[in-house]
């Protein structure tokens, strides 16, 4: 196994993208998964994920999936790179169909969307906005909206953040709840519980959508200030060995999906210059966490300690974060560890930079 964390990530990636069929769900944790894949390669160069990510954006084309909630729209993260990797107009369709959706989906509140949407899970769980949609939901339109002059889609990326901050972080803490009730016009859960990976996802997203709106940008400030909090509140959860955990405020497990995503969005603000660089230190012992964690497994690497997918039930809502199973190379947490690792070689490069 490499000594360079970087390269140990590639490795873990390439391991998973061998193991893994490439007609993956339609559905958000392939989405990062293949998505982070496109990165690594557009940072070295290369294109040792390109067949599989085409062959994913292929199956697709030939089983037109279904869009109707956010976690649906984010596998266009995959086909507008693909559609710009390879000039695919078939791509491109499955891109316009999530565009689609973005721009026309009713608003649930303020000009957010209810994040289950159409799905089946809308039928019993209260209309609600999720911190999930962060990532979701906006950082494709955020990209998409830059790289092609759409200036009411950028804008519309552009508010979500300040919309989200508004009914889902807390004022006190700066950490941010799982989700917003709109009928009962409350934070769901009620008491002070902050769910880890939820937490990473806003720090992950908010310098990527920072990246693409720019620095002259009306809501740039304005996420600054929103991502200063939010990891003002986060850092001092941080435990001694640079994990955090599924409850990022509370006793419980450790949780290694929202460690990467928690490093990677502190050393992109780092970085780019959105935070102090005080806070490098927390971000580069988040990802050493997460590395030193990676071990080989039957003749490949494998990532543990990611919990399932989570969503935040009406009944006792902190025990069910803690009974939330774990367990090993779940797509999003490799993602997340693939995000972490580019901004670490990045800044290890030297690109650092005030804005």
């Amino acid at each position: 196994m490499s000594g360079d964390p970087f390269e140990r990530v590639r490795q873990l990636c390439r391991d998973e993208a061998a193991a893994r069929n490439p007609k993956m769900e339609w559905m958000w944790g392939a989405a990062l998964f293949g998505y982070a894949l496109s990165e690594l390669d557009a940072l070295t160069g290369a294109d040792e994920f390109t067949a599989f990510l085409q062959a994913y954006c292929d199956y697709w084309v030939a089983h037109p999936p279904v869009m109707d909630y956010a976690d649906r729209v984010a596998p266009a993260l995959i086909t507008y790179a693909m559609q710009k990797k390879t000039g695919n107009l078939d791509y491109a369709r499955l891109t316009e169909r999530a565009l689609d959706y973005i721009r026309h989906e009713p608003r649930l509140i303020s000009d957010a969307v209810n994040h289950l949407g159409k799905s089946p899970e809308a039928r019993w769980y209260p209309r609600s906005i999720w911190v999930d949609s962060l990532m979701m939901f906006s950082v494709f339109p955020a990209r998409y909206a830059a790289e092609n002059g759409d200036w009411e889609l950028l804008d519309f990326a552009a508010r979500q953040p300040r919309i989200y901050s508004r009914y889902m972080q807390d004022s006190g803490a700066g950490l941010w709840y799982h989700s917003y009730w709109v009928r009962a016009g409350r934070h769901h859960p009620k008491g002070k519980v902050f769910w880890g990976r939820g937490n990473g996802w806003v720090v992950c997203a908010l310098p990527m959508i920072m990246d693409e709106i720019g620095s002259e940008h009306q809501e740039f400030e304005g996420i600054r200030a929103i991502l200063n909090r939010t990891a003002e509140g986060v850092i001092p959860w941080q435990n001694p060995d640079g994990s955090f955990r599924t409850i990022i405020n509370k006793p419980s497990y450790r949780e290694l999906s929202a460690t990467a995503l928690i490093a990677a969005g502190i050393l992109h603000g780092v970085r780019r210059g959105y935070l102090d660089r005080r806070y490098r230190g927390a971000g580069e012992r988040a990802f050493s966490a997460v590395t030193k964690s990676i071990y080989e497994d039957s003749g490949r690497l494998s990532l543990p300690e990611i919990s399932a997918p989570t969503i935040p039930l009406h009944i006792l809502p902190s025990l069910c974060y803690r009974l939330t199973p774990r367990g090993k190379n779940w797509s999003y947490g490799i993602a997340a560890a693939a995000f972490a690792s580019v901004q670490y070689r990045l800044l290890q490069s030297g690109e650092v930079r005030d804005v």
